[in-house]
């Protein structure tokens, strides 16, 4: 049977320690593929530890993809092609050490619609302005103002300020564990502006990639500066790579993390096989977006595609719009060293769309940890949520007619109806109620087919105004029971 030696955790909990000794062997192949590991009962029983550390080590190797769980038989590890590793060992970085001191907003389709007076809304997923720390905020304001006078008024530099591009390279250092340098963090107003410095540093005459079902802005941004677009469908392991093959795409644009609008998250032998893809002609590279990848609300993180990427194909991108407030519209992109280097010496000239003083606020908001307490503060926040929504929703007699499916990835779920109504009486009836609701055949752009994905509803909750939930169920029941 397994065994390991917790004498050297460091600061890691039994079941992180865990979950990363799991994923060493499989990853080095000591744990070989197929292989059926230890029951939870008989392996925590071994290693001297309670069930619940492996219970939850296990459920985190589940949700990267490194193990499959198969009912009443237990858990076996994952098909990891070994060619598909680099010699480096492929395996995510581990976070370094903290530093010495320390958009659905932008996913739902047709913002626009989201102004319109709706009494519960449920797609556009609006953060409750209840919950940004005002207080803080203008306290930091305040000490930028006093101690940043020259900065304030001096060019913002084309990728921001140096003083925000090294906490957010600290922050993904410690947390995200991506080994890069400040000069790789490119700052912007919002994701739309940075697709279109990667356009014009990529260039227009390769064609663009993007998920199906996926969110169909983003085709659109693409699009309106010339550039060609293709949809490459899903499955439940992640976009198919071999569809990807098949296309002429240079680009390939996902969410690994946390797939919007399916909730998918890509899994570990799926990553490789995109980094071999990404590999396999210069020209080709991977736009990671990790929108709201801090509000994974069961287990660990999962890893980004970037921290295992040793040839330099991954352009990981991120926003602030999610975790702090849509209208500081301060997004971010990764660049690989290659990259960075040819956008200075191509777009180096640009001025940062930020105001610097927004950039040093929030680089002082970061470096003094409160973006740390805020993340772990909203996150408690949406897991009520979700979980008062979910209870409402078994208490119910609608609750019979649904299943749910993704309520721990992030920051919405799936609920499939068993109905007989169309998709667009669904939402017709729910909009009669006051309840704003999107379908997940709204974003499918012609490779899913139309009877795989009826009858799911797209749950986006962090607008949900705490107490509201037995309201938006009873309303929902009015509706299609």
């Amino acid at each position: 049977m397994l065994t390991y030696s917790f004498q050297n955790m460091g600061k890691d909990s039994l079941y992180e320690y865990l979950y990363k000794c799991i994923r060493s062997d499989i990853l080095a192949g000591r744990i070989r593929p197929g292989e059926k590991l230890p029951s939870k009962r008989s392996f925590a029983r071994n290693l001297g530890v309670s069930v619940v550390t492996v219970e939850s080590a296990y459920a985190q190797l589940a949700a990267e993809g490194y193990i499959d769980s198969r009912p009443r038989s237990g858990y076996y590890a994952a098909h990891i092609s070994q060619e598909l590793l680099t010699p480096s060992g492929a395996g995510p970085r581990e976070p370094g050490p903290a530093p010495t001191r320390r958009e659905l907003p932008e996913r739902a389709e047709g913002e626009e619609a989201a102004e319109e007076k709706t009494e519960i809304d449920l797609v556009s997923g609006s953060t409750d302005p209840a919950q940004f720390p005002f207080t803080i905020w203008a306290r930091l304001m305040r000490t930028v103002l006093a101690d940043r006078r020259r900065e304030l008024m001096a060019r913002a530099p084309g990728g921001g300020v140096p003083a925000l591009r090294q906490a957010i390279a600290d922050y993904l250092r410690q947390y995200q564990g991506m080994d890069i340098g400040w000069e790789q963090v490119i700052v912007g107003a919002g994701t739309e502006y940075l697709y279109s410095l990667l356009i014009q540093l990529l260039g227009r005459d390769k064609i663009y990639a993007l998920e199906d079902p996926g969110y169909g802005k983003t085709a659109r941004v693409y699009e309106s500066h010339g550039v060609e677009t293709v949809y490459i469908p899903m499955d439940q392991a992640g976009v198919q790579t071999g569809r990807l093959r098949e296309s002429e795409a240079a680009v390939m644009h996902i969410s690994p993390s946390h797939h919007f609008p399916t909730g998918v998250t890509t899994s570990i032998s799926r990553r490789y096989e995109l980094l071999a893809w990404a590999g396999e002609r210069p020209e080709r590279c991977i736009i990671e977006d990790d929108y709201d990848c801090e509000f994974r609300l069961a287990g660990r993180p999962i890893p980004s595609l970037q921290s295992i990427d040793r040839q330099g194909r991954v352009i990981y991108m991120n926003t602030f719009t999610r975790s702090l407030t849509p209208t500081i519209r301060i997004s971010y992109m990764v660049l690989p060293k290659r990259l960075g280097e040819e956008f200075q010496r191509k777009l180096g000239f640009y001025s940062c769309t930020v105001p610097n003083f927004e950039q040093y606020t929030l680089a002082e908001f970061i470096r003094r940890g409160y973006f740390e307490k805020q993340i772990n503060r909203m996150r408690n926040y949406y897991r009520a949520r979700r979980d008062e929504l979910l209870d409402a929703l078994g208490k119910s007699p609608l609750g019979e007619q649904v299943s749910i499916e993704g309520a721990d990835a992030g920051l919405h779920f799936l609920m499939r109806v068993k109905t007989d109504r169309t998709d667009g009486e669904l939402t017709e009836r729910a909009a009669g109620q006051g309840v704003k609701l999107s379908c997940l055949s709204q974003y499918c752009h012609g490779t899913v087919p139309d009877r795989s994905v009826r009858g799911q509803v797209i749950v986006n909750y962090p607008g949900l105004t705490p107490g509201r939930a037995d309201e938006t169920v009873r309303r929902l029941e009015r509706a299609w029971l």
